[in-house]
């Protein structure tokens, strides 16, 4: 999937969750300008092609605030014992603190 992508995705370390839906043991495995990946240990109740509001809490060492993504599934894959999905990223509310978050992984990971 990565070699098709526009942009490039850094790997995170925060958690991730959608209010009711996804939550628990959820983490941020990467994330890009235009998309994310999210893993958990539980099967979610997502459906492919509908949007939904991801939440974002970084890691400490980021010192950047929580803030909450406007997404649109488009894949699952469930694994042995987690399951991925992967989403478009429509909309932030928060522009500056996402923006700030992906600064700092692509900082992070040079």
């Amino acid at each position: 999937m990565s070699e098709n992508r526009k942009n490039p995705r850094y790997r995170a370390k925060s958690h991730a969750r959608i209010p009711k839906i996804l939550e628990g043991e959820t983490f941020l495995k990467d994330i890009s300008v235009t998309g994310c990946c999210v893993e958990c240990k539980t099967e979610p109740n997502i459906q492919v092609g509908i949007q939904y509001q991801l939440d974002i809490e970084p890691e400490g060492e980021s010192y950047i605030g929580n803030f909450r993504l406007l997404v649109e599934s488009k894949w699952i894959r469930n694994g042995g014992s987690s399951t991925e999905v992967g989403f478009f990223i429509i909309a932030s509310p928060k522009g500056r603190q996402f923006q700030n978050y992906v600064d700092y992984l692509a900082y992070r990971g040079s």
